[in-house]
């Protein structure tokens, strides 16, 4: 597993509009999301950049923190195959300091669909607390170099009397991709 070096103090989000870049650039994709959970779990907008050499899906929250008992985490599902419903890849990883990620295969959503490392190419997720942000990098060697994607965001954190049950969120609602971003 790889662990998260970058790490920075808190921000307000500002909410991402809907847009598409010129055909000439990559594609991106935001929304405005209610706050819905609290503690750095709650997504307030996503930006997505499928790129020459890599996708680039940046979350935007409010209140990221470094302490272990927020339980922050995220899920980026990535879909590269218009003809297989459902994800082919997972991004997955903690929000709060000390935390690991990992790139894995899939086969559907539950992580009981979770496969094995992707093993060919490069990866990384960056927190960066003080701009309340997380940035997942994904090269296109990672992803088997798809021309255009559609992504998923789920995000999750621990209540105040330390379940996760409940203090979940997902990016416009559950299991809902983006429409498809073509590299750009």
């Amino acid at each position: 597993m790889r662990k998260t070096t970058t790490a920075v103090a808190a921000l307000s989000a500002a909410a991402v509009t809907f847009a598409l870049a010129g055909p000439a650039s990559a594609e991106l994709y935001g929304i405005d999301d209610p706050e819905d959970t609290f503690h750095g779990s709650d997504v307030r907008a996503v930006q997505i950049r499928n790129g020459q050499d890599n996708l680039a899906v940046t979350t935007f929250h409010s209140n990221l923190r470094r302490d272990p008992a927020t339980g922050s985490a995220g899920r980026i599902y990535v879909d590269t195959d218009r003809n297989d419903a459902g994800p082919e890849y997972v991004f997955v990883g903690g929000f709060f300091e000390g935390t690991d990620y990992q790139l894995l295969h899939t086969e559907g959503f539950a992580p009981g669909k979770w496969g094995n490392p992707v093993a060919n190419g490069d990866y990384v997720m960056r927190v960066r607390y003080g701009k309340d942000r997380v940035r997942f990098l994904m090269s296109r060697a990672a992803l088997g170099n798809p021309g255009a994607v559609r992504v998923s965001v789920r995000v999750s954190g621990t209540r105040t009397d330390g379940t996760s049950h409940g203090l979940v969120d997902w990016v416009s609602k559950r299991r809902a991709f983006t429409p498809w971003i073509a590299r750009g």
